[in-house]
């Protein structure tokens, strides 16, 4: 019998993402943001760096005085990310994925509107860092962004004080120079041994292609399992696990000869499933 894992997201919330997948890449370009002749701007008014390029990975957080967010860690390091896209702002690394709009105004970020996925973690930590990252953006947040674009860091301080600090990393459409194409891939619970043309006794994960309907309701699956002989990036395999995930599919440009020429990258995990070993 197989025991699931509380980590599948409802229909509704399935079709928002689905949405969200297939809206275009952001220009949210921070001088493009900035009112002009506005000479109070600071350093985000100046910078041709765009947010919805890079995902932003939180560095430090300090509150008013100085004193480190602590519930914003586990086992004593952040893991939140941010990324913008259109007009939504996206945070991922704790329990649920929590969302919210946002516009920026000179050099103000606006944010309103939370709203999380409901899976529930054993660890409670996890849950209580998106409820406390959502408090800590919600409102009118100055934003400035430092460096150059192949490492940005951008620095917010929040409307009651508090200090953070992000790295920025290029999405994989920044990367790859497009969109890419969504897909969901359903991986078996056991990896298998492929004949990889270039890795002698490699383990491929095994797949098959899901897809959903227009209200996020998964379809009968009618595609054949088949080897993967490349991993998904930003994914882990977890022996004894079956997930279903959402990915990005990027074709690479002038890829080496013995490389493939498509990346798959990760974008979420949408299903998860424990499956006993037979």
């Amino acid at each position: 019998m197989n025991i699931t894992r509380p980590l599948v997201l409802s229909a509704a919330a399935l079709s928002l993402a689905l949405l969200a997948a297939c809206a275009a890449p952001s220009h949210n370009n921070a001088n493009a943001a900035a009112p002009a002749g506005d000479s109070a701007s600071t350093g985000a008014a100046h910078s041709s760096i765009d947010l919805g390029a890079y995902r932003w990975n939180l560095d430090t957080a300090s509150d008013a005085t100085g004193k480190p967010i602590g519930v914003l860690q586990r086992e004593g390091k952040y893991g939140l990310q941010l990324s913008f896209l259109k007009d939504r702002l996206g945070v991922s690394g704790g329990c649920n994925h929590v969302g919210a709009t946002y516009a920026l105004k000179g050099d103000k970020i606006e944010v309103k509107n939370f709203q999380t996925t409901l899976m529930a973690c054993q660890d409670q930590r996890l849950m209580q860092m998106d409820s406390e990252i959502s408090k800590q953006l919600e409102g009118s947040t100055q934003f400035a962004i430092e460096g150059q674009a192949q490492q940005p860091r951008l620095l917010l301080t929040t409307a009651s004080g508090s200090k953070l600090v992000l790295s920025g990393q290029p999405t994989p459409e920044t990367r790859y120079g497009g969109a890419g194409t969504t897909m969901f891939l359903e991986v078996d619970a056991q990896r298998r041994s492929c004949p990889h043309p270039l890795m002698r006794d490699y383990q491929c994960l095994w797949v098959r292609e899901r897809k959903y309907d227009a209200n996020g309701v998964a379809l009968a699956p009618t595609e054949d399992w088949h080897f993967l002989y490349q991993d998904i990036e930003g994914y882990t395999h977890e022996a004894g696990v079956r997930n279903v995930v959402r990915i990005k599919k990027f074709d690479i440009k002038n890829p080496p000869a013995d490389a493939s020429s498509v990346a798959y990258v990760l974008d979420m995990v949408v299903e998860s499933e424990l499956v006993p070993a037979r």
